[in-house]
């Protein structure tokens, strides 16, 4: 629940007071998400007029892509929301939709007193890494409410950054939760004053994702903050936010990953196991406590990677001064501050080797491997550079991505939007899929799994057809799959009906003797269907009906008395047609005819 996590106490004793107004602020909760907005991506392939389409059924319009994105901000009725992300999450032109949700800082106000030491630190073996090094000139970008530039233990590492809301530079802190995080990650080390950090030469990159005072901030922001951050160069990206099950925020952090950067962020503070899978794009955190145990209000579960000390972490704040601070916010940057360390003792890691070395050097806290408590384990930075440098780059990587499209089969015949499916893997991770039809055409490209394409075969015309993947990895390593032939038929081919109708005069019956009212009925069938039925007196029309169907009161008594020939024909839409006769016999058969009784004379 949102209102469970105010901000950490930024002095001492505040603690009191913030339980006094928990309900306040409970009552004071935002909206779960953008009023009248949702973000949607659709597949790979679909063109903007299909596209435009979809959305005006379901009652959406796009206000544009994010930028660096795929992902459509899509303007909707207010209060209609959840039910239009509900629509559109079945439907095949679209590979996600979701609310704009707006999340929480992942901060935690403990009870306990705030304890004035850099227990992590050494809990880390951060001091065994600064023999080596401390993070010199790697940028790590600060995802979070701003960051207090003239504070003295960040100053020299400052950089211009960006306020994502309000599209300017205004980077301060609006909350004070950025300031802290930042000191966590590269506060200055061996300055003569305040504290010290993880990689304390590092560089801060601040990206304000919110101006909102409460510090929550929503995931376009988030996405757009990764975006920017990822196209200024920085080389990590910290997220004290719980946002790893927003697939635009994942879409973002693959794009950081593509472009050699890795993304950390908290796991958040429910005291919760996540539901889901592990993101790849994202190195998702846990926070442990002095004893090396999990803190009671992490999350977890399967998207951790990693966990690290958050529980009163002492750190810079917007005031000037110092405080130690909570949570898996605080975790989430000592994690980066490792990173960073790892990137700097051997910069020709790939991001998915820099993720290798740091969770192949965590300690197991359950020698068990791999746990949802702790994930790979609680990071060290000593052991993570040692193993950074030890960690030769081999012979360059030549090895391709292995692709496949698994669906539609071969030979499959297909019409309209025909959804697409590939499967791709790679030794060091696949960074795009590309989608193309047998004469070289680009259809789509995806950069996340699954990879999902929809191809739009009615402007192709009918006939055969055929598509091939491409995936690439980040050494720009080419595979390819086997084409795939398909068949398309749109246009529907319909063989002629020459079956004709068979009909029925069901009564009367040939050579019946009928006299008064007669009550002809006739019924047709036919294999498609019959649309009319005529019937007609010795070649005169008495009735016809457009049906298969048809009943005619035959009145007889003003007739002269001999035979009638009834004939009915059924006709069907192709104007085939069948016919049935039979003969009556009205009044008296022999040629004297009948007497009758007269009036006497």
């Amino acid at each position: 629940m949102l209102f469970r996590f105010v901000l950490c106490a930024p002095v001492r004793l505040v603690c009191a007071l913030l339980c006094v107004v928990f309900s306040s602020v409970a009552a004071a909760a935002p909206p779960a998400w953008a009023q009248g907005r949702i973000l949607v991506q659709p597949k790979a392939g679909i063109s903007n007029d299909n596209f435009a389409k979809v959305m005006k059924r379901n009652r959406g319009r796009s206000r544009g892509t994010m930028r660096y994105s795929k992902v459509h901000v899509i303007e909707v009725p207010a209060d209609s929301e959840a039910a239009i992300v509900a629509a559109l999450e079945s439907d095949p032109a679209i590979e996600f939709a979701e609310l704009d949700r707006l999340t929480p800082l992942s901060g935690y106000t403990p009870s306990d007193p705030l304890l004035s030491n850099a227990w992590h630190l050494n809990k880390m073996r951060a001091p065994e890494a600064w023999n080596a090094t401390m993070g010199a000139d790697i940028v790590v970008a600060v995802l979070d409410t701003g960051v207090f530039a003239s504070h003295p233990d960040l100053a020299a590492a400052m950089l211009l950054g960006r306020n994502i809301p309000s599209a300017n530079t205004d980077t301060s802190d609006v909350n004070g939760h950025g300031t802290a995080v930042a000191g966590v990650v590269a506060a200055q080390t061996d300055n003569g004053l305040g504290i010290a950090s993880v990689a304390g030469r590092a560089l801060i990159l601040p990206v304000r994702i919110t101006d909102r005072t409460d510090g929550y901030a929503y995931w376009s922001d988030i996405a757009s903050g990764l975006y920017w951050a990822a196209d200024q160069g920085a080389d990590v990206a910290n997220v004290s936010y719980g946002a790893s099950e927003s697939q635009t925020v994942r879409a973002a952090a693959q794009t950081f990953r593509t472009q050699g950067g890795v993304v950390v962020m908290a796991a958040g503070n429910e005291g919760q196991s996540l539901p889901g899978a592990d993101s790849p794009e994202i190195v998702t955190v846990s926070a442990t406590t002095s004893a090396d145990v999990r803190a009671s209000w992490s999350n977890y579960g399967p998207i951790v990677d990693v966990s690290a000390p958050g529980v009163s972490i002492y750190t810079t704040n917007r005031s000037g001064s110092y405080n130690a601070w909570s949570g898996t916010s605080f975790a989430s940057p000592a994690t980066a501050g490792v990173v960073a360390l790892i990137m700097a003792a051997n910069p020709e890691l790939s991001p998915a080797e820099v993720q290798s070395v740091l969770e192949q050097s965590a300690v197991d806290l359950d020698a068990d491997g791999w746990d949802p408590q702790y994930g790979h384990g609680r990071v060290d930075a000593g052991a993570a550079v040692a193993l950074a440098l030890a960690t030769v780059d081999g012979d360059p990587d030549n090895e391709a991505p292995a692709v496949s499209i698994t669906s539609p089969v071969a030979n499959s015949i297909v019409n309209g939007q025909v959804s697409v499916t590939v499967s791709a893997d790679d030794d060091t991770g696949v960074v795009r899929v590309a989608l193309y039809d047998g004469l070289g055409n680009l259809i789509g490209s995806d950069t996340s799994a699954p990879y999902e394409f929809s191809v739009d075969t009615e402007g192709r015309g009918d006939g055969a057809m055929s598509l091939v993947a491409h995936a690439f990895d980040a050494a720009d390593n080419e595979g390819s799959s086997t084409p795939v032939p398909l068949v398309v038929e749109n246009t529907v081919t319909v063989e002629p009906d020459t079956v004709a109708p068979s009909v029925t005069i069901a009564s009367p019956v040939d050579g019946a003797a009928v006299k008064r009212t007669v009550n002809v009925v006739v019924t047709g069938t036919d294999n498609v269907g019959v649309t009319r039925l005529v019937l007609s007196v010795n070649g005169s029309q008495v009735a016809s009906a457009n049906n298969s169907t048809l009943s005619y009161g035959w009145n007889t008594r003003k007739l002269a008395a001999g035979a009638y020939k009834l004939r009915s024909v059924a006709y069907d839409a192709a104007g085939n047609s069948a016919a049935q006769e039979v003969t009556v016999i009205v009044g008296s058969s022999d040629s004297t005819g009948s007497k009758g009784r007269g009036r006497k004379k």
